[in-house]
């Protein structure tokens, strides 16, 4: 019973986490609701490694707080029964072991348990330390990003490619249906547009690869890699409500209660049960053919199997995270800033944003106009796969906070769409030598026409001109207004030089910068 219920529930969840983040789209309105940060806010990981970088406590991350409480008394529920990577590696596992022959202790590594809890300390200590490196491994930072930058453009392609197909084809009623079903879908569960990100098949491939993993034993990476599964587990070692038990007279040694534990706890031989590694999945229970094995409430000690930490990797794996701070936060982008690292509107001063940022790539799911991408290096290594405006690409909205709406950290402030309007993230400027007027005395007002802020931050300088054909005629050259500058980036993504346009938009003059701005010496 227990067994099924435990399952009902991961479905459940994963469900929940799959609505919320189709949710995390823009449907039309400027107000999103309840957006798939909300798992992030329940994440005691992300709010103590932001806690720690930041040194700065959000109300939101109280919520994190229940968690851990259940966990005290439950073990690590978390993992067996809500989070959606879990139960995604949980369905990997299962066709594994429907589909190969089990392994001997199903591909059991013992002597990696203790991995996860070593990265755990390393991120702590590199958390307090100033580089909040929790969101790469994170598994709720991990599965929003790897859905949203790495399988989601590639689910969009595949529908809208089997749509597009059927629209040429024009099959009789089928055509008609699969065609409502197009009208239905966009801006549901589709995209309005065609997301296309930076470092997706990369990003994508990671995720593939730790589902893979599952392949070498069930639940891998909950088992052995998981630094929130560390975390639980040391804070649900004792697991006072659902502690197990073997009786050594009615068990029989057949090993099932090992092979079918999900998260490695070894529960036999008897006496050798790990509290710390136990998701509470009850399948030593329910598969336990001599019924040797109860789970029950008991304030008493009911293994001895906890897994062993070595006192010299836990310091090696904070002093490794001492001499890799430092490493990580070294880069040009300190020194001077970098023209193209263009922040979203709201976003805190640079050191700021990195230390609170734990790139779940929700503001890039939920841009408007896809612009928003994931830095590679432009903010250092520190900086890896937070968002960056890449305004060849999309530009940001004049009427759209979305991206404050949804960052689980605060590294995004929250701004109303007013109060975003007078954000400035950039500066346009113009190339002469590629601007049509300048450079080739024809007319073109596109930038001009787009600049969304009413009083226009692209003007012209009219001059008197002549025509190939000798005929006069007004030559407007488009100029760039510093202090109406937003810096969105429409002028450049709809330049019509294609290929490099004719306007740029740099971080320089951005607002949260009192260094980086543009001066003027009359």
């Amino acid at each position: 019973m227990m067994k099924n219920l435990r399952r009902a529930s991961q479905m459940l969840f994963l469900l929940f986490f799959i609505v919320l983040f189709i949710q995390t789209e823009y449907k039309g309105s400027n107000e999103l609701g309840m957006p798939v940060k909300l798992f992030l806010d329940f994440d005691p990981l992300i709010a103590l490694s932001a806690l720690l970088a930041s040194h700065t406590v959000r109300a939101v991350f109280l919520l994190s707080l229940i968690v851990v409480a259940l966990t005290v008394v439950l073990g690590r529920f978390f993992c067996g029964w809500v989070c959606p990577l879990g139960t995604l590696n949980t369905i990997v596992g299962w066709f594994r072991m429907r589909r190969l022959k089990p392994l001997k202790d199903e591909g059991r590594y013992p002597r990696l348990r203790p991995v996860k809890y070593y990265l755990l300390v390393f991120i702590l200590v590199a958390a307090l330390f100033g580089w909040n490196a929790a969101g790469y491994l994170d598994p709720i930072s991990l599965t929003i990003r790897s859905l949203a930058i790495g399988y989601n453009p590639g689910l969009n392609k595949m529908v809208r490619a089997a749509l597009d197909l059927n629209y040429s084809l024009g099959i009789p009623v089928i055509g008609p249906a699969l065609d409502n079903l197009y009208s239905a879908m966009i801006g549901t569960v589709l995209a309005f547009e065609q997301p296309v990100f930076r470092q997706s098949l990369f990003i994508g491939l990671i995720f593939t690869v730790i589902l893979g993993l599952n392949l070498l034993a069930p639940r891998f990476w909950c088992r052995y890699l998981c630094p929130l599964g560390g975390m639980l587990g040391l804070i649900g070692t004792k697991q006072m409500l659902a502690r197990v038990d073997v009786d050594g007279e009615k068990c029989i040694s057949c090993r099932r209660c090992t092979v079918a534990c999900q998260g490695d706890a070894t529960p036999f031989p008897t006496g050798e049960w790990a509290s710390r590694e136990c998701l509470v999945c009850y399948n030593c229970r329910e598969i336990c053919p001599a019924d040797a094995v109860s789970i029950h409430p008991t304030m008493e000690r009911t293994g001895s199997g906890n897994v062993d930490l070595r006192r010299r990797w836990l310091i090696a794996s904070g002093v490794g995270a001492l001499a890799v701070v430092p490493a990580v936060s070294i880069g040009a982008h300190r020194k001077r800033a970098n023209p193209r690292l263009i922040r979203p509107p709201g976003a805190l001063p640079e050191d700021e944003f990195v230390r609170r940022c734990v790139k779940c790539g929700e503001c890039m799911k939920v841009c408007l106009t896809n612009g928003l991408h994931p830095t590679f290096m432009e903010a250092g290594l520190e900086g890896m796969w937070t968002p960056v405006l890449v305004p060849v690409l999309g530009y940001c909205e004049y009427n759209c906070n979305l991206c404050s709406q949804v960052c689980p950290t605060g590294a995004i402030r929250s701004v109303t769409v007013e109060e975003k309007q007078e954000i400035r993230i950039g500066l346009a400027m113009f190339d002469t030598n590629r601007c049509i007027p300048y450079a080739y005395g024809r007319n073109c007002i596109v930038c001009e026409e787009h600049c969304p802020v009413p009083e226009k931050a692209i003007q012209f300088i009219e001059e008197d001109a002549i025509d190939e054909e000798g005929n006069p005629f007004v030559l407007k050259k488009p100029i760039v207004k510093p202090d109406l500058c937003t810096g969105c980036g429409i002028c450049e993504n709809k330049c019509p030089v294609v290929d490099l346009p004719a306007v740029r938009v740099s971080s320089i003059n951005e607002s949260r910068s009192e260094e980086n701005q543009l001066y003027l010496e009359l």
